[in-house]
């Protein structure tokens, strides 16, 4: 066997093969062996086929099988004894095989550059002092206001706009399919996003009355399931109900488990302080990652970059289905903009190369307690048992793409315990 190793690039590599004729003549006669004692062939009893007439009848798929074991066996014992490593399985090109004669062939494969990392220890950067504005203070309280309302029962009218209702609910779309049921669903009559037939089916009646309105959606209504459709709907009303918002005042904030009103905005202030202070810091350490590639130039291999660029579509994708939008359904050309997210993915494929390289100059690692302790603090998060969490994790490969990302925050808080921050 010859063996010729070429660097077409500082990323793309390949290795040219030629394999001696006596060993791929001795891989075809031992397949053409093994046809004849499964396959069956018109005319001969089966195991009884001379290995000839099979060579003959199924000439091409034979070849096809020898070269695909001589490939796999010769390339990867190459790439392990030269030391290579390869971002993804090898791609074989010029491929020539046949009976008595060589086998030719080329196994290209890409592989991480030799980085020359800038100076990352004094990177220039911009940030900015966390904060919790007073007005972002004052919409909280109306939020846990609004979370502490109370709906008290209206009696002896009908129903106006702004009341709210609890209705049964009985639909079917017109055109056909599955139709459903909600019970004591509470609607508020006018609210956002209601469907204004609805509201005005709904004002005007009374308790124990039902009514039948026929909606129609627009193509582009958020709730896939009725966009562009006429569902005709069942409406029984229950109750009438009056949201009363408490008071801002001290009453209030004790029923919260607050001394007084200022007491909870010093809670609240407290508290979005601190998620400020934590958006601040990825903000700064995006900027410090941007400042980084900037000052990097080499070559980013394409296994890389495809696999930033799947992974930032399939995130898309997951994002819309989460939402209940079927992202197959909405107009949205994939491959498009999958391409879309080239250079972004070039960018980030950069990233990940200078943080690995920087990390193990500096030599970051996570060791196995501290791993640990990011599944417990996961588990408590997400109120799962840490042992089951952490079966799964490791079954699905998580585990060590949680240790990566633990590694990679190391490497980021190096980057900005050293950087030159310029506190706008």
């Amino acid at each position: 066997m010859k063996v010729e190793y070429v660097e077409e690039t500082s990323v793309r590599k390949a290795l040219a093969f030629e394999i001696d004729a006596e060993t791929v003549t001795r891989e075809i006669e031992a397949r053409a062996k093994e046809y004849a004692r499964k396959v069956k062939i018109p005319g001969f009893r089966p195991g009884k086929i001379p290995p000839a007439v099979v060579k003959q009848r199924l000439h091409g798929e034979i070849l096809g099988d020898v070269a695909e074991t001589i490939v796999n066996r010769v390339v990867f014992q190459e790439i392990e004894g030269r030391g290579l490593k390869p971002l993804a399985a090898p791609k074989v090109t010029d491929l020539k095989i046949d009976e008595n004669q060589p086998m030719t062939f080329r196994a290209v494969f890409e592989t991480l550059p030799l980085v020359e990392v800038p100076d990352y220890k004094r990177l220039p950067v911009k940030g900015r002092q966390p904060e919790a504005k007073p007005e972002e203070i004052e919409a909280e309280i109306d939020r846990l206001r609004e979370e502490n309302a109370r709906f008290d029962p209206v009696e002896g009218r009908a129903v106006q706009r702004g009341d709210f209702v609890v209705v049964d609910l009985a639909w079917r779309p017109q055109g056909g399919g599955k139709g459903g049921r909600d019970e004591n669903a509470l609607i508020e009559v006018g609210g956002e996003g209601n469907h204004e037939d609805m509201n005005k089916a709904l004002e005007g009646l009374s308790v124990g009355e039902t009514k039948e309105v026929d909606l129609t959606y627009p193509d582009d209504f958020p709730a896939r399931s009725v966009a562009g459709q006429t569902v005709h709907y069942v409406v029984n009303l229950k109750a009438i109900k009056e949201k009363v918002v408490p008071a801002k005042d001290d009453e209030f904030a004790k029923d919260i488990d607050h001394d007084d009103l200022e007491a909870l905005r010093a809670d609240i202030e407290k508290r979005l302080l601190a998620a400020d202070e934590r958006k601040a810091d990825r903000e700064l350490k995006a900027a410090l990652v941007v400042e980084l590639v900037k000052r990097a130039s080499f070559e980013v291999p394409d296994a890389l970059v495809e696999r930033h660029m799947s992974a930032r579509t399939e995130n898309a994708a997951r994002g819309l289905a989460l939402q209940g939008i079927d992202p197959t359904k909405i107009g949205v050309n994939w491959r498009d903009y999958r391409e879309h997210q080239r250079e972004d993915a070039v960018q980030a494929a950069k990233a990940d190369i200078l943080l690995d390289e920087i990390a193990r100059r500096e030599g970051l690692e996570v060791p196995d307690a501290e791993l640990e302790a990011e599944v417990s603090r996961l588990a408590e998060r997400t109120k799962q048992p840490k042992e089951k969490l952490r079966a799964r994790l490791e079954k699905e490969g998580d585990l060590s793409a949680l240790r990566a990302r633990i590694r990679e925050e190391k490497t980021l808080d190096l980057l900005k315990a050293n950087a030159t921050v310029d506190l706008a």
